[in-house]
C-alpha cells in the first residue's frame, strides 16, 4: 500500500479530509452558540449540561429539514411559515437554525422593511403576495402581514377602520392561500417580560449586537401591556382551522429551536425521496492545459 510522508495512505487522508470538514460544519454550529455564552463565550453551567443533547438533536432535526426540503422540491409542494413575537423573542434564532443547511433556492427567508410611500397606497397583502412560493418552494417570514395587528396597532401606524378591516380579510385571505395549495403554518414566540429585559440589556452591553436595539424595539419595552394586548387579540381573531396559530414557549432559546423545528416538520406529509447514488466523476486531464500563477498583488495577506 502506498503510502504519503506523514505516514497515512491516500484513501485515509481522504476520510481525515471528509472527517474535518464535518468538523468544520460542528464548529459553525458552535459559533452560532457563542451568543448564549458570556462575554467570553464560555458557556453557562445549564447551558454546557444541555449542550450534547441540544446539538445531537438539532443535527437529528435538521437531517429531517433536509428530507424535507428535498421532498417539497421533488413533489412541488409549497409552504409558507410565518415567524412572529416580541422583539427579541428568538425568530431569527430559530430561522438560522431552520436555514442552515438548506438550499436557499429552495428555502428562502423573506423579512420585508417598513411598506415605501407607494407600498402603503396598495392592498395591504400586496407586497406580502410577491413573495409567496412557487411549486417546489418554502418561504420563511420574518414577521408577517399580521404586522398590522401588532406594531401597527400599537404604534398607531394604521388606523381603527385598518385595523378591522384587517381581521375581516385576514381569514378569507389566508383560506384561499390554503385552497391554491399553500401549507401555512403561523408562529407565535412567547417569552416573559423579565426574560425581554434581560435579552435587551444583553443586546445594550454587546457590541456585536446592539445593531438589534431600534428606537421601535425599546418603545415597545414601554409598551409591554399595549403588545400583550394585541397579541391576545390576534390570536383570537385569526386563528383558524385552515391556518391556527401556534405558539412557542421561548423563554429557554435551545428548547424552543428544537421544539419549533420538530412541530413544522409534523406539519407536512413528507417522505424520504430515494436518490440515485452520486459517483464523482474522473477529472479530465488535457496534455496542453497550464495553470498560470496568480498575480501577488491579488492574492490578500495571509494573518491566519
Amino acid at each position: 500500500m502506498t503510502e504519503t510522508l506523514d505516514g497515512f495512505s491516500p484513501a485515509e487522508l481522504e476520510r481525515i479530509r471528509i472527517r474535518q470538514e464535518i468538523i468544520d460544519d460542528l464548529d459553525e454550529e458552535f459559533e452560532l452558540e457563542l451568543e448564549e455564552g458570556d462575554a467570553d463565550g464560555n458557556a453557562s453551567e445549564y447551558s454546557s449540561s444541555f449542550r450534547k443533547t441540544y446539538f445531537s438533536e438539532l443535527v437529528r432535526l435538521q437531517g429531517e429539514l433536509v428530507k424535507l426540503q428535498d421532498w417539497v422540491k421533488e413533489t412541488g409542494y409549497k409552504v409558507v411559515v410565518l415567524f412572529e413575537g416580541r422583539d427579541a423573542a428568538g425568530k431569527g434564532g430559530v430561522i438560522k437554525r431552520i436555514t442552515q443547511r438548506l438550499n436557499p433556492r429552495i428555502c428562502r427567508v423573506v423579512a420585508l422593511p417598513a411598506p415605501t410611500d407607494r407600498e402603503r397606497t396598495q392592498w395591504y397583502f400586496q407586497r406580502y403576495v410577491a413573495n409567496l412560493p412557487a411549486a417546489g418552494e418554502m418561504v420563511l417570514f420574518d414577521r408577517s402581514w399580521y404586522n398590522r395587528a401588532g406594531v401597527e396597532r400599537v404604534m398607531n401606524f394604521c388606523s381603527d377602520e385598518e385595523y378591522e378591516e384587517f381581521f375581516r380579510s385576514v381569514p378569507e385571505f389566508e383560506r384561499m392561500l390554503v385552497r391554491s395549495g399553500i401549507k401555512l403554518v403561523k408562529y407565535w414566540f412567547s417569552i416573559t417580560d423579565d426574560e425581554q429585559e434581560a435579552r435587551f440589556k444583553a443586546r445594550i452591553e454587546d457590541p456585536l449586537k446592539q445593531w438589534k436595539l431600534s428606537p421601535m424595539d425599546l418603545e415597545s419595552r414601554k409598551r409591554w401591556e399595549a403588545y400583550t394586548k394585541a397579541k391576545e387579540i390576534m390570536l383570537e381573531r385569526s386563528s383558524i382551522p385552515e391556518a391556527p396559530w401556534w405558539v412557542v414557549q421561548a423563554v429557554d432559546k435551545k428548547r424552543a429551536r428544537l421544539n419549533c423545528i420538530n412541530h413544522l416538520l409534523q406539519q407536512v406529509p413528507y417522505q424520504t425521496i430515494s436518490r440515485p447514488e452520486v459517483v464523482l466523476p474522473p477529472r479530465v486531464y488535457h496534455e496542453d492545459y497550464e495553470r498560470q500563477p496568480t498575480p501577488e498583488n491579488m492574492i490578500i495577506p495571509e494573518l491566519y
